[in-house]
């Protein structure tokens, strides 16, 4: 067991927040539970974030900051935290797609991260990480924030359309995300397309990749296998993935027939049939 004297601020995000939530607590004269009373949670989570047993959401960190007063300390450090929960291989990608000024993605089977709902998220992560599902659904979900800056990432999405008939989560889940898909339409950031069965044969064939492009550093590509992640800054990768992900943009539908068939293939799939349960999906 950890006891709470022996908490390395110094080990990593977790154990930081943890020590700092201790520090500026005790501080304010408070103990676990009077904190917890006023944040609406228990005790016990208090002291668990503190000896980091147990990740804080951002709601948490709002609510500490707003509790203690320490103008945005927590809310700006539950990014760290969530970040560090993401896999090892995966954090050094996530700190450059958080920096990227344009963001172009080929996606053969799930749908993009970063637009992903939360139920959907949960189905994906916990076919294999049960255990600390909760944490990576809430690092996945924070990345998501870089959509919601001021001047967000150019995005550009060529999903194919397998991802669209591959049902993740259940029928219901599948329904919000393709409808959250829907919502993009009038995003003037994003560009959505499907890349239909009828192409066949296409420019990426070997599977999902992503290209990001900075402000003045080199573009970067992106590919992953089943768990480590690949990047590199050649300029004959960009420049031969560059030419693959225009040939793919060209082969895909428009906008506004992958909307339409988005649309489409919710209602058909999605729509309201009762589970075999008896219960109906709406």
């Amino acid at each position: 067991m950890v006891r709470i004297n022996e908490l390395d601020p110094s080990a990593s995000p977790l154990d930081y927040y943890g020590s700092e939530l201790r520090r500026l607590r005790e501080a304010a004269g408070l103990n676990q539970g009077q904190l917890g009373g006023c944040i609406f949670c228990t005790g016990s989570l208090v002291g668990q974030i503190e000896t980091a047993k147990k990740v804080p959401t951002r709601d948490f960190s709002e609510r500490v900051d707003a509790a203690l007063g320490t103008d945005g300390v927590f809310s700006r450090l539950v990014g760290l935290v969530l970040r560090s929960q993401l896999p090892t291989w995966f954090q050094a990608y996530a700190e450059l797609e958080a920096k990227a000024t344009f963001i172009s993605t080929y996606q053969c089977q799930l749908v993009y991260g970063l637009l992903q709902t939360t139920e959907y998220a949960r189905a994906v992560l916990g076919v294999e990480h049960q255990a600390r599902l909760d944490e990576l659904v809430a690092a996945r979900m924070e990345r998501q924030r870089i959509l919601d800056r001021s001047s967000p990432p150019a995005l550009f999405v060529v999903l194919d359309e397998a991802a669209l008939h591959r049902e993740i989560g259940g029928r219901a889940v599948m329904r919000e995300q393709l409808t959250r898909l829907l919502d993009f339409r009038a995003s003037p950031w994003l560009h959505l397309q499907v890349l239909p069965f009828a192409v066949g044969q296409h420019a990426a064939v070997m599977g999902s990749f992503n290209l990001l492009r900075f402000g003045d550093d080199p573009d970067l590509f992106y590919s992953e296998s089943y768990d480590s992640g690949h990047m590199t800054a050649n300029p004959q990768v960009i420049r031969e993935r560059s030419l693959g992900y225009a040939r793919l943009q060209g082969a895909a539908l428009s906008r506004e027939k992958s909307a339409t068939l988005i649309a489409r293939v919710m209602e058909e799939r999605y729509g309201d049939r009762p589970e075999p349960d008896g219960r109906t999906v709406a």
